[in-house]
């Protein structure tokens, strides 16, 4: 099918689902596909409906036009400066709504797969460090250039040091400069890079591989990674064999153990 607008009135983002993978594709490419309040939202309610959607395995987060997103919208948010209280009260609930929506990538049971060209920066770097997995082309750049404008990507930072080594994040947050793909995928900000316009088909290509898994069991191992993730070690390994076991007794488990040992391929139901 084709991308759709997810609402007549506001294409800031589109929707298109092949073969159990949704595409959703920031569409502001005049405004850098910013973040903004529409934006954030029509994210936030497109992941709400993908994680009830049984028949979608994977996502792919895709950008239209030369940048990928340029982060939070700065207008939008300037323009609230003339408020009573300067605008604390907005920026407050923004980044606490951008925050759920990243959030919102992490807990979503389908596998997330960033599909970068063009730049990242700030919030954007943000949405790529929030997915699961990230491909960027050749000529993709990312940045958290907060510090040179008086405002410290502090939200950024948390997506960022949960992807990166300590070093390698203050890195980017401290000195605030564009980064290549290439030196982004050494860093471990993505896992692959691609001649440039590839992104997206190699992000489809990894995406129909998860497909071709029991839902189930990606669900309960993306659930499970995250968990144990913040955990001690000790306590990691406990939750890890309990959820584990559990795996053990479904049926797609059983179906797959049972194809390896009669030599066939499995047929999952994600049961």
């Amino acid at each position: 099918m084709n991308a759709q607008p997810i609402r007549d009135a506001d294409p800031s983002l589109l929707r298109e689902d092949r073969d159990g993978v949704s595409i959703l594709t920031l569409n502001r490419p005049a405004a850098r596909n910013a973040l903004s309040e529409t934006l954030i939202g029509e994210l936030s309610h497109s992941l709400d409906r993908i994680a009830e959607d049984r028949s979608i395995k994977a996502v792919v987060l895709a950008a239209g036009g030369p940048v990928f997103s340029a982060g939070h919208d700065l207008k939008e948010m300037t323009a609230r400066r003339r408020d009573a209280d300067r605008g604390r009260a907005y920026f407050v609930d923004v980044l606490a709504r951008c925050s759920a929506m990243m959030q919102r990538i992490v807990r979503l049971p389908q596998p997330v797969i960033a599909a970068v060209e063009g730049v990242a920066t700030a919030a954007g770097c943000q949405l790529v460090a929030s997915c699961d997995l990230a491909v960027a082309g050749e000529e993709a750049r990312f940045c958290t250039p907060g510090v040179n404008i008086g405002l410290f990507c502090s939200t950024p930072m948390v997506a960022l040091s949960r992807n990166l080594s300590r070093k390698h994040a203050m890195e980017m947050l401290l000195l605030g400069e564009m980064l290549p793909a290439g030196e982004a995928a050494r860093m471990g900000l993505v896992n692959r890079v691609v001649p440039a316009g590839d992104a997206l088909a190699e992000a489809m290509r990894l995406a129909a591989i998860i497909a071709s898994k029991s839902a189930l069991t990606v669900r309960i191992g993306k659930k499970a990674f995250y968990e144990q993730a913040e955990m001690p070690l000790a306590d990691a390994y406990d939750h890890a064999s309990r959820v584990m076991a559990e795996n053990m007794l479904a049926r797609d488990a059983e179906e797959g153990i049972g194809a390896v040992l009669e030599k066939r391929q499995p047929v999952w139901t994600g049961e």
